[in-house]
Parts: C-alpha cells; sequence; structure tokens
C-alpha cells in the first residue's frame, strides 16, 4: 500500500533542503504560509538552503495558535537575516496603499 501524501509539501520536497544533520536555525516565522513562501523563494535565490516548516496546533484546542517557520544552516543564518530585514523594509505594494498618494 503506498504511503499517503500530504499534497502541501509535494512542491516543496524537490526544492533544496539542510541536511538533518546539521544544525538549523529558526530565522523567520509567520502566520501566513504565503508570505513564508515568499520570504523562502528570496532565501534560495541568494543560494540559501532553507527549510519550510508549518507549526499548526490543533484549533480545536489552540485556536489562532500556529504559523510557519523557515529553518536555515546555522552558517547562513545571518546572511538570511539581511535578506529578511531588507524584504521587511520593503515599502508595501498593497493597491489601497497606493490610491492614498493620489
Amino acid at each position: 500500500m503506498p504511503e499517503p501524501t500530504n499534497p502541501m509539501q509535494s512542491d516543496r520536497q524537490s526544492a533544496p533542503q539542510p541536511d538533518p544533520n546539521e544544525k538549523l536555525v529558526k530565522v523567520f516565522d509567520t502566520e501566513q504560509e504565503t508570505e513564508a513562501i515568499v520570504v523562502q523563494g528570496l532565501l534560495e535565490s541568494s543560494g540559501i538552503d532553507s527549510d519550510l516548516k508549518s507549526i499548526d496546533a490543533v484549533q480545536d484546542a489552540f485556536p489562532g495558535v500556529g504559523g510557519t517557520v523557515i529553518l536555515v544552516r546555522e552558517e547562513d543564518e545571518a546572511e538570511a537575516k539581511k535578506i529578511i530585514d531588507a524584504y521587511r523594509n520593503l515599502p508595501p505594494t498593497d493597491d489601497e496603499t497606493a490610491d492614498l498618494a493620489g
């Protein structure tokens, strides 16, 4: 019998990931998985392998608790944090904020 697969992880399994024997550190967390995917793409485009992990808690017991974290190799931590800080300092590209200037 084939093992059941998680459709949310099928795309991510092909992405390069750090060796499980290496020390990994958390460099980013968010409640929105889509934001984590964008940040992971920025890290990968800079040559930093990362691992995306869901930390969803049981919603019946802990409503609103959960999110997504990004882990990188310990030696990539400083560079990853620089990239993430630059991302966080970008001006908003939301259409609603663009209308306020006019």
